[in-house]
């Protein structure tokens, strides 16, 4: 079964806006657990615009399901996951001043330094993944970091999906392949939404794990969360 993990990012920067502690980031991640989600995701920047240090020491102890952490591997962020030992660590490129991701890594440029930090968490029990993009040499790369998984950046699947969903799947299919050729964990993640997650979980039904936070919470803004994380959900079925 594909996991959902849901990613609270923008209930964050909503409280932030007002500050004080409303929408309050810990108990909407419970009642994300208890609508379906199998999993919550947090991306804490180093401005801390949205998901806050303490954020993440507030969630661990108190989730049921699995903490899934994304960001750049720097000094402060592994020292960070290393004390919360979340049970996964996405390993992104974004740059401090990034708006969001928009792009994989480089693993093959890459590979000594991402390779240091996979050991790093391996040696701490945590469960690591890379995210990059669906380029089967970056696959190939990623697996000799020793990695467990890779995250496929989705967002050109997004993108091309209302022009040629046939086509926009095809290097992710590839791509996807290539990981469980390799013994690679696969999840994948950005702009996935309810119009073509099924559509896409449909071609790569052994995907692990999707992590979902801006189309879902804009999603919920209609439908209520309790009532989009059961459609997303279904889109998995």
């Amino acid at each position: 079964m594909t996991r959902l993990s849901v990613n609270i990012n923008k209930v964050a920067t909503l409280r932030n806006a007002r500050g004080g502690n409303r929408p309050d980031v810990l108990k909407f991640a419970l009642d994300c657990e208890s609508f379906g989600a199998d999993g919550i995701t947090v991306h804490p920047r180093p401005d801390e615009r949205h998901i806050r240090r303490s954020d993440v020491l507030d969630l661990r102890p108190q989730l049921h399901t699995e903490l899934n952490i994304e960001g750049f591997p720097s000094k402060d962020f592994m020292e960070l996951v290393l004390s919360v030992r979340p049970d996964q660590v996405t390993l992104v490129p974004d740059s401090p001043v990034q708006l969001t991701s928009n792009h994989g890594w480089d693993v093959k440029a890459n590979l000594d330094f991402l390779s240091r930090i996979v050991d790093r968490l391996q040696i701490a029990g945590i469960r690591s993944s890379i995210f990059i993009n669906a380029d089967c040499e970056q696959v190939d790369a990623a697996a000799k970091t020793g990695t467990d998984r890779i995250e496929l950046y989705t967002e050109p699947y997004a993108t091309s999906y209302t022009l040629n969903r046939e086509a926009a799947i095809v290097p992710f299919v590839k791509a996807a392949q290539r990981a469980r050729t390799c013994g690679l964990g696969l999840n994948a993640g950005h702009d996935l939404s309810l119009q073509n997650l099924g559509y896409f979980h449909e071609q790569i039904p052994w995907v692990e794990e999707v992590s979902i936070g801006h189309q879902l919470i804009c999603d919920a803004l209609y439908l209520g969360i309790a009532e989009t994380i059961k459609q997303y959900k279904q889109c998995l079925v």
